[in-house]
């Protein structure tokens, strides 16, 4: 199949990316947008400092172990967030695995999520109690990891993201997430991607919530 040019771009930003808000190529590295990469989206809970649960919408991460342990391994986590901080504080966290038919809700606590609220309410997800950790998980989860932090990392050493690892102490799975009809379903994970620009002009606003899609099914 033929491809279509490849276009070089570097470290530095290049001047047809503009920004759509104030400090986006701050936040966000240009690579980002020009890559179009999907990730894994997910929820992130977390106690705060007065005990009130705290529910993060996020992405930018990857799962992996081996015989020494199994790994959160969590990059683009805002440094200035209340899930960052209470990580640093109470050391553990819940991930919690959620189908595309909860995104309003999970968009609801980005919004919605002063010091005060119980962002469970907010997001309307209900409260199941974790085993191995304080923090809870959420009940509306298919796959929740229950996780103790590992390390945090700030990779540019800009203030602005860190790299969290957290090691996973308990899996609480669905008895049919191992169905491939659940996991690349609509009731199975789903994906952000999130802005893809053109390398050539810099255009493009659009961000999509996808899901799996199989293409080629192997038995071994």
């Amino acid at each position: 199949m033929s491809r279509s040019t490849k276009i070089e771009i570097g470290k530095q930003k290049p001047e047809m990316l503009k920004e759509l808000w104030p400090g986006q190529y701050e936040v966000f590295s240009h690579f980002e947008y020009v890559s179009g990469v999907p990730q894994v989206l997910f929820l992130v809970t977390t106690l705060k400092a007065n005990g009130k649960p705290n529910v993060c919408f996020h992405s930018w991460s990857s799962f992996y172990g081996d015989v020494g342990g199994y790994y959160a391994v969590m990059g683009g986590m805002g440094m200035y967030t209340h899930t960052y901080q209470n990580i640093l504080r109470e050391k553990e966290f819940c991930i919690g695995f959620i189908s595309p038919e909860y995104y309003d809700g999970c968009i609801k606590t980005i919004s919605e999520n002063s010091e005060d609220a119980d962002e469970f309410e907010v997001g309307g997800f209900t409260i199941e109690p974790s085993r191995t950790v304080k923090c809870p998980r959420i009940k509306e989860a298919f796959l929740s990891f229950e996780c103790t932090l590992q390390s945090a990392t700030d990779l540019s050493g800009k203030g602005i993201c860190a790299l969290v690892v957290g090691q996973v102490q308990l899996a609480a799975v669905e008895e049919n997430n191992h169905e491939l009809g659940k996991i690349c379903g609509k009731d199975g994970f789903m994906f952000n991607v999130h802005s893809p620009k053109s390398a050539v002009s810099g255009e493009g606003q659009t961000t999509a919530v996808a899901i799996l899609d199989p293409v080629r099914i192997m038995n071994e």
